[in-house]
């Protein structure tokens, strides 16, 4: 592995930039809304914010403790969030790089990280078995979403922002009620983990891809 990411132009094929900085492998990156910045998340315990433009770092986020697991910005791309194997996961200032919430509370990695549309709640996926719903402003915990047996590897909002989807390693999908905390629907059917999965944009419908080789789709 050579710890880069490269930008690439998908009409002429061509690399625009190749991003140098970190000491180990990349495993998480997005783009912000506007395409005017990247993050990358790595196994060097720190998240880098990239300009598109030059492909130069404009700031390097260090504070976790562990290997980066997941990252996303918000949708008006002026704050994004960092989960880690330190089992926390930090909301991090786009225009300074400073570190707004620390939010903690599981007892085991993160593995995923979800904003909702608006970006004012946050949801993360654990190896603990559950998921976390915080406030993204004011960084507090509003419900602990628990019923998986097993680590969570995937969390997702839908599009309205009233359900979260979770899957994992127990062979199930659960949609959850943000407004309540409760579980509203569970998915059966896969014989192996569920590693990805999705809602359509309408969010009646979603797909869950598994280690059994097969995907479904489901009405909810």
């Amino acid at each position: 592995m050579d710890n880069t990411a490269r930008l690439w132009d998908v009409e002429t094929g061509h690399c625009l930039h190749t991003l140098i900085g970190h000491s180990a492998e990349i495993v998480s990156l997005n783009f912000d809304t506007h395409g005017r910045h990247i993050i990358t998340g790595s196994f060097d315990h720190t998240v880098k914010l990239w300009d598109t433009r030059n492909g130069k770092v404009v700031h390097t986020m260090s504070g976790h403790t562990g290997e980066i697991s997941s990252t996303e910005f918000n949708y008006s791309s002026d704050i994004f969030v960092s989960g880690s194997i330190d089992g926390t996961c930090k909301i991090w200032d786009v225009s300074s790089g400073r570190c707004v919430h620390t939010l903690g509370g599981h007892n085991d990695e993160i593995l995923d990280v979800a904003f909702n549309a608006t970006g004012s709640k946050l949801v993360t996926a654990s190896a603990d078995g559950t998921s976390r719903l915080f406030d993204a402003v004011k960084g507090d915990c509003q419900y602990t979403l628990t019923g998986h047996d097993g680590e969570i590897s995937k969390v997702t909002f839908n599009p309205q922002g009233t359900r979260i989807m979770t899957a994992g390693c127990d062979k199930t999908v659960r949609l959850w009620d943000t407004e309540t905390g409760e579980c509203a629907q569970l998915l059966e059917g896969h014989t192996d983990e569920i590693f990805s999965c999705a809602f359509n944009y309408e969010g009646d419908t979603v797909i869950t891809g598994s280690k059994d080789n097969t995907c479904r789709i489901w009405k909810c």
